[in-house]
C-alpha cells in the first residue's frame, strides 16, 4: 500500500455532521443552525485517508485545537513509515494560524494555506508567505474523499450520542475507501 501513497501533497480539510440526539462532542453551529460535530481526515494527493483528528463540537472553529489534533496527525502518520518530509500540506484559509504553519514547518512540511484576512490590520512585514496557487488547486480530491464518506448514511446525520462510536464509524469509511484505492491500483497493473 506504500507504494500507491502519494505525499507530494498532504490536503487537510473538515467535514460537519448534523447531530440529532445530541451527545459527546457536540455543539451548536450557527452557520448550519443545529448541532454538529466536526472532524479533519487528512488525505494524501491521490484522495486516501491517511489520518483524521478527534471530534471536536461544532460551536468551535475549524482552527480549534488545530497544533495539537496536527500534531497527534503527523506522528500517527510517521510510525506506520509515511514519510511527510517535503511534503506540500493543503488547508483552505480557515486553517491560516501561525500554530498550524509552525507544526508545518517542524514536520518538514511546506505549508501552502490560503491566506486569511481575519486580525490583518496592516501589511505584516519579512518574507510572503508561500501559497502555490497550482498546488492548491489538487485540494479537491479531500472534497472527492468527502463525498464518498457522505454515501454512508449513519456519518451524514450522526444519532450515535458516544464519541468513540461515530469516530469508528468513519474510521470503518475510511479502511473501505482507502481498500478501493488499493483494489483499483492492483486491478491497473494485472
Amino acid at each position: 500500500m506504500k507504494a500507491t501513497i502519494d505525499t507530494t501533497q498532504i490536503n487537510l480539510d473538515g467535514s460537519h455532521a448534523i447531530c440529532k440526539k445530541g451527545g459527546e462532542a457536540v455543539g451548536y453551529q450557527r452557520r448550519k443552525r443545529a448541532k454538529t460535530t466536526n472532524i479533519l481526515p487528512i488525505t494524501d494527493g491521490s484522495g486516501l485517508i491517511l489520518a483524521s483528528t478527534k471530534l471536536v463540537a461544532g460551536n468551535h472553529h475549524d482552527a480549534f485545537e488545530l497544533e495539537v489534533n496536527l500534531k497527534a496527525s503527523f506522528q500517527s502518520m510517521k510510525r506506520l513509515g509515511i514519510c511527510l518530509e517535503g511534503s506540500y500540506f493543503n488547508a483552505d484559509s480557515a486553517f491560516d494560524t501561525k500554530d498550524a504553519r509552525k507544526t508545518c514547518f517542524n514536520y518538514g512540511l511546506i505549508p501552502n494555506i490560503a491566506l486569511n484576512p481575519r486580525n490583518q490590520k496592516k501589511v505584516k512585514r519579512g518574507r510572503k508567505r508561500l501559497f502555490n496557487a497550482g498546488i492548491y488547486k489538487n485540494r479537491f480530491v479531500s472534497e472527492r474523499s468527502f463525498a464518498w464518506i457522505d454515501k454512508f448514511r449513519a456519518l451524514v446525520t450522526r444519532y450515535d450520542r458516544r464519541e468513540a462510536y461515530f469516530l469508528a464509524g468513519h474510521h470503518i469509511a475510511y479502511a473501505m475507501i482507502n481498500l478501493r484505492h488499493v483494489i483499483a491500483s492492483q486491478q491497473k497493473f494485472q
